[in-house]
């Protein structure tokens, strides 16, 4: 760090994403004179669950982008700079000019890294060569242009291994290709999901209904088995998965290719004093407060708490993260838990939604008295028109909903299921 004499806030916080501005605007709503700074470089703000529907010919790309100085709550400053760098002895972040903002709180909340590069020849072939995706704003059109107009051939569907952000849009994106098909009498000579996981759901109680929406996709499923390289003027994809300890390399041929990347927590987290082993920001689990710095919190994608990484995961973290920083502020001890919430609204076909909602150690929580295993209509409504209009008005201006999600018991067995 410089030695120059830093600027000081109250609370600092790095990323103006879904979790950064939540906490920013809730702050400021119950500490109308608080001092927030939020640092982010980035010109405009993205409603992200949207891109599923982007790519599913179900919502304008427009809808989901606003420029970020328009989202910044009232009162707050915002840097738009990169971060360098960490320096928690010091109370410090270091900005990507070299200069150091100093804090009384700091929160992270800098989102994921989307790894491109690590799989080989990815980069140049997207948005062309029949690849797509819908974990960017540019490339989710693309993936409806290519669904659209798919005339048969082989569809082609991936998910990296390790952590994803919303770990159930890389099979959404298949469900709603597949509908598309199905609709339109067209189906394609393959359809398949390769993903590194090695199921098709981290949380055992909504796999089985899953596997069955699959199989009525009439797609093959194939786990373990990892994206290395695409031939985009080839359209061939590159898959290795391992057989009894030996690496197999398979050459797949594809028509349509939608990727989800790898992902990590961002470089300037991983090789700084903050991240665990893994180069997540460690925090504790249920406190959201840093395992070693009192003062530092972290929410969102970024952290290392074992929570699905999804928006409805941050909604949960906000009043977490404020009633805990406003504790330490006044030299009080956290007292407020975060329970691990995760929802992640699975649009299994246009016109329905299976809902899953779940606790840490993978419990079920529904919002709702309805078996969640169900893909439903009314949850349609709840994923396009709803959560959106909750998003940019309530979530983001520090409005909250209270906690409905709870333990529900439902009758035994897997429910019939239609997607």
């Amino acid at each position: 760090m410089k030695a120059s004499s830093p600027e000081h806030h109250a609370v600092v916080i790095v990323g103006a994403g879904t979790g950064g501005i939540a906490v920013a605007a809730l702050l400021k709503r119950q500490r109308p004179d608080l001092d927030v700074v939020l640092i982010d470089p980035a010109p405009h703000h993205h409603y992200q669950p949207a891109w599923t529907l982007v790519g599913g010919g179900a919502y304008s790309v427009a809808q989901t982008r606003r420029e970020l100085a328009r989202c910044v709550p009232k009162g707050v400053r915002l840097i738009a700079q990169a971060v360098r760098g960490f320096d928690p002895e010091a109370g410090q972040v270091e900005l990507d000019d070299g200069r150091p903002v100093a804090y009384d709180c700091l929160v992270v909340a800098a989102g994921i890294q989307l790894n491109w590069s690590q799989v080989k020849g990815l980069e140049q072939a997207l948005g062309r060569d029949g690849v797509c995706s819908n974990y960017r704003y540019d490339l989710a059109p693309y993936t409806w242009e290519l669904v659209r107009g798919f005339r048969g051939g082989a569809a082609l569907f991936t998910q990296p291994a390790g952590a994803v952000k919303c770990p159930g849009a890389p099979q959404k994106a298949l469900y709603l290709a597949a509908d598309r098909f199905r609709r339109h009498g067209m189906r394609a000579d393959s359809l398949q999901f390769r993903s590194g996981a090695a199921s098709i759901f981290g949380v055992g109680y909504y796999a089985e209904p899953l596997n069955r929406i699959m199989a009525s996709c009439q797609a093959q499923a194939h786990y373990n088995n990892h994206l290395v390289e695409v031939r985009g003027e080839d359209r061939i994809a590159v898959f290795e998965s391992s057989d009894n300890g030996q690496i197999r390399r398979e050459k797949v041929a594809y028509d349509l290719l939608h990727v989800v990347p790898p992902q990590s927590a961002p470089d300037f987290i991983r090789s700084s004093s903050l991240a665990d082993a893994a180069g997540w920001l460690d925090v504790d689990r249920h406190t959201l407060r840093h395992t070693r710095h009192a003062n530092v919190f972290g929410l969102g994608d970024c952290i290392s708490a074992p929570n699905s990484k999804t928006a409805a995961a941050i909604k949960s973290q906000v009043p977490v993260i404020v009633a805990n920083v406003v504790r330490t502020l006044e030299g009080l001890v956290p007292s407020s838990h975060y329970d691990g919430y995760a929802g992640c609204p699975l649009t299994t076909s246009v016109g329905k939604v299976l809902l899953a909602e779940f606790t840490y150690g993978g419990v079920p929580t529904p919002s709702f008295p309805l078996d969640p295993r169900v893909p439903r209509r009314s949850y349609w409504w709840l994923k396009r028109s709803f959560l959106p209009w909750f998003y940019w008005n309530m979530l983001l201006k520090g409005r909250n909903l209270p906690q409905w999600h709870k333990t529900r018991d439902f009758a035994s067995g897997v429910p019939s299921v239609q997607p």
